[in-house]
Parts: structure tokens; sequence; C-alpha cells
């Protein structure tokens, strides 16, 4: 039996590798262990470590890593001593770790420092942010690669990574996007008293490299919400430097009868609002890989996912008021075909098939840097 290990520090990577903790769970070849930390544990976003243990899933360990105050860097080495000191007690088979946030980036040292097979969720992609910068040193640090798609597997062997252990499978979210398993909008309403017919989502996060700006950027998004008139579902931003600016701002959208705001939505029922909505606003990742799955128009805020809005659907604006009212105005009746730039929504099944071959554990611990041949 091969114990792995997968550590999950947000709502959103949880979302995206719950498919694959499910199938491996499924099967006595495999133990699995989920290392929970970063704003799961925290009340201020919904402590969504509940809905990890809501999922029946056995040995969750719980580690808090960071204050609200605390520097993405304290935040690294918090996550790090408790992760080390956890891996060493576990002395897994395998590290799983995905995206781009400072928790993947800590289980990647920690893995590759004590000699620890690791494998990277979704690397190779670009984001224009620092971001950017924290996925592409989680794949330098990890032995095994599941990427999203071709594009994303030619950067990492242009990083220099061996091509043979880069395995492309499709972006895990779209499997719950295509499960029957979702719950109606009906129901989904009722849980969060969401009352409007029709409604748009936001979701809105701070860029860490513009955090001198993000006060300015949030007052003129609050302004151009209100002054649109529309009903809106906000789920509140994530802890990176910066989000009390946002939540500041937002204090002016309380008691709003057009506003509900959410510190975290469950996963599936974010996909039912998604699919839903008239459109999303922001610029979180789902208005780049969700949204346009389901056809619905996105208004993609500013630098966070710069270079990665591959759909031309996609509508791109700046941080001034004007520009994200002319976007909500081209976005309002807009119908979009649906589009998939990130697998078919079979990714657990494909790595599950992947994890069963004997050749993956023999994957070498140390890491060579393979050249281009030009």
């Amino acid at each position: 039996m091969k114990k792995i290990v997968f550590l999950t520090g947000t709502r959103a990577d949880f979302g995206k590798l719950k498919s694959l903790i499910e199938i491996i769970s499924s099967s006595d070849a495999f133990e699995v262990h989920i290392f929970a930390t970063g704003m799961h544990m925290n009340p201020r976003y919904g402590r969504t470590v509940d809905e990890i243990f809501k999922c029946g899933f056995n040995k969750i360990f719980t580690y808090y890593n960071h204050y609200d105050s605390d520097a993405m860097d304290t935040t690294l080495a918090k996550t790090i001593e408790g992760f080390s000191h956890y891996i060493k007690d576990i002395r897994p088979d395998l590290i799983v770790v995905h995206g781009d946030r400072v928790e993947a980036l800590a289980g990647a040292i920690v893995g590759s420092l004590n000699n620890f097979l690791t494998a990277h969720i979704e690397g190779g992609e670009v984001s224009g942010t620092v971001d950017e910068l924290v996925r592409h040193s989680v794949s330098k640090l990890s032995h095994i690669h599941f990427v999203s798609n071709a594009e994303a597997k030619r950067r990492l062997i242009q990083m220099g990574e061996d091509d043979q252990l880069i395995y492309i499978i499709g972006s895990p979210d779209i499997d719950i996007m295509m499960s029957d398993k979702l719950p109606g909008l009906s129901t989904v309403k009722k849980v969060y008293d969401i009352p409007f017919d029709k409604y748009s989502l936001l979701v809105f996060h701070p860029v860490t490299t513009e955090f001198d700006k993000i006060r300015c950027q949030v007052k003129n998004l609050v302004d151009a919400v209100l002054e649109s008139g529309l009903n809106y579902v906000i789920v509140s931003p994530n802890n990176d430097h910066g989000a009390d600016l946002i939540f500041l701002e937002y204090k002016r959208l309380e008691n709003n009868p057009k506003i509900r705001i959410f510190p975290s939505i469950r996963f599936e029922r974010f996909l039912v609002l998604l699919k839903n909505a008239t459109f999303i606003l922001g610029n979180s990742s789902s208005g780049i890989r969700e949204a346009p799955y389901y056809g619905i128009p996105t208004i993609n805020i500013g630098s966070r996912q710069q270079n990665r809005s591959l759909s031309k659907e996609i509508i791109n604006c700046g941080h001034k008021k004007i520009e994200i009212l002319g976007a909500i105005s081209e976005a309002q009746g807009l119908k979009l075909s649906s589009v998939s730039h990130f697998g078919e929504g079979k990714s657990a099944e494909m790595c599950f098939d992947i994890l069963k071959d004997p050749k993956i554990w023999n994957t070498s611990r140390q890491k060579c840097f393979n050249d281009m041949r030009f």
C-alpha cells in the first residue's frame, strides 16, 4: 500500500484536488492522508476545513500556519516547519501539491529537501504576478508533473524538466463540473439565502505586487458595482497581502438588498451559481477556467490573470470605474459557446492510472536539468 499525502491550503485547491482524493481513496492500493492548512483554518474565510471533514475523508491533519497580519514569507516559513515535522512522522511515498500558493511551495521544499517523491498539479502555467514565480518554483522542486494541457507541458520542458515525467491530465476541477452529482440551483439558493432570480458573481483577490494600488482598485470596483444596479453574489478574497483593504471597501456593500457576501462557498455549489450567473466579474481563475467551460461571460480586471486568458470571449478591462461599467454593459446578454482548454473531465481517472503504474514509484529523487536541443 502506497502512502500519499495531499497538501491543501485553500478552498480553490481543494476543489481541484477533491476528485483525485476520492478516486485514490477508493483503492486498496493507496493510503490517503490530507494536510489541511492556510485559509482552511481561518474563520474569516469560512473555516473551509470543515468542508473537508464533511466529505468523509479519513486521516486529516490540521495545522494553523498564519495570522491575518502575516506576510507571505512568514506563512511560508511556518508551513515549512509544520509540514516538515508532519512528513517525517508520516513518511509518505508521495506528496501531492497543487498550483501556486505558498503552501504548495512549502510542500515542495519539504519534499525535495527530505527526498520524498513530490508531484505538482497544474504547473507550467502563467499569470503575470508573484503567483507565477511561486508556481514555477514549485515545479522546479517537484519530481512529477500533472499538467492541464500541451502548452503547460511545453513550458516545463523549456524549464528543464524531464518530458517523461510530465503527464497531461487536464484540470481536475473539470471532473467536478461534469459530474451529475451537482446540486440544483434552487437548493444552492436556499442554502445561502440568495433571493435573486438574476445575479452575477464577483470574486476579486489582491495582487501583492500592486499593494499600493489595491485600495484605489477595489474602490473603483465597488463604485462600479453600486452604479450598475445589478444583483451580485460576492465571495470574499483570498488571504494574500492586501485582503484587508478589500474587506474594508466591501463594508460599503453590507446590508445592500442587491448584494450577498460570503466568506466562502463550497466548490460544487459555487459551480452551480457560476453556471447560472449572468457573468462573473473580478480577477479569479474561475473566470478563466470554469466560466468559459459553461459559456458564461467573464469580466477579467487587471493583471492577476495576465497571459492566462486563453478564451477570446473573456472581456479584459482595467481598474477604472468607467472601464468596469463598460465591460459590465458588454457582458450582459452576451451568449457564448462552451469552450475548454483544460481537458474533458477525466483528470482523476488519468492520474489514478498513472499512479497504478509501478514505474512511477521508481522515479529518481535526484533531479537533473534537461537541456533543450536546438
